[in-house]
């Protein structure tokens, strides 16, 4: 493990970035009278995985759906891509739908990724995309599997592979190991490891700290405000993820520190 730890960890120097830096200026978002984020500063370098940790409810999906463009907020968010702007994938937390439904993996994938009617078998080209896709997430087997017959995992194994159609250049992951049984999270870091080696950026909300020490290059702390952002090695202390999850957080990013330290010394 420490072999791929370092494989996983390598400098960004080695990595031709092809995804973009993310910028957060100032973001603030509100669902009326509750305040869910307070001026958010963070960027997130190219070809890089950064985990965002925090409690339930503290704003971690909500910035994710703002990146997204689907929750209005004030302040500013930019990407700014090395090349031509690339394909975003989104992963989400957990697939809701009918398991009686007579639809096969790969039908259910094909109907995601196109207009044509669900009754319509995709286009051999389509098809092939699809289950080059379930190949990477170790499901090239049950293309014609029906998905209601699926275990939860396999179905979360379902949405990592709509997630990298097109090839991502940008990947936004909500919790994406939740239901993932040992097979499936082996798979998921596996493939994580290949994200980033091929200069994807990486966005991975994440409540698995041990995972996010192992394959994260930078963590950010959120609990409706930004509380710390760095390497998790440093981050991560008992200390520091006691606060992050408490209800009353008292930590302030560094760069907030020190702006606060500084106004000390002037005003002393």
């Amino acid at each position: 493990m420490n072999a791929m730890n370092g494989w996983f960890k390598r400098g960004a120097e080695a990595i031709a970035a092809a995804g973009p830096q993310v910028q957060f200026d100032q973001v603030s978002l509100q669902y009326g009278q509750t305040r869910v984020l307070e001026r958010i500063d963070l960027t997130l370098s190219s070809a890089e995985v950064h985990a965002l940790v925090g409690p339930n409810g503290g704003g971690k999906s909500s910035l994710v759906r703002g990146l997204l463009g689907l929750a209005p907020h004030r302040g500013t968010i930019k990407l700014e891509w090395p090349g031509s702007p690339g394909q975003i994938g989104y992963v989400p937390q957990a697939l809701e739908f009918d398991r009686s439904l007579p639809m096969s993996v790969i039908d259910f994938l094909a109907a995601m990724q196109t207009r044509r009617p669900a009754f319509l078998r995709p286009a051999r080209r389509q098809r092939q995309q699809i289950v080059d896709a379930l190949e990477r997430v170790g499901l090239g087997s049950k293309a014609e599997r029906r998905m209601g017959d699926l275990s939860g995992g396999e179905r979360q194994r379902v949405m990592m592979a709509q997630g990298l159609m097109p090839e991502p250049k940008l990947l936004i992951l909500d919790e994406p190991m939740a239901a993932l049984d040992e097979a499936g999270v082996a798979i998921f870091e596996a493939l994580i490891g290949e994200l980033k080696a091929e200069g994807v950026t990486l966005l991975w909300v994440e409540h698995d700290l041990a995972a996010v020490r192992r394959l994260a290059d930078r963590v950010t702390g959120l609990n409706r405000r930004l509380l710390f952002s760095g390497d998790p090695a440093e981050e991560l202390t008992p200390e520091r993820v006691l606060d992050l999850f408490s209800s009353h957080p008292t930590q302030r990013p560094r760069k907030v520190q020190q702006r606060e330290d500084q106004k000390e010394v002037i005003s002393g």
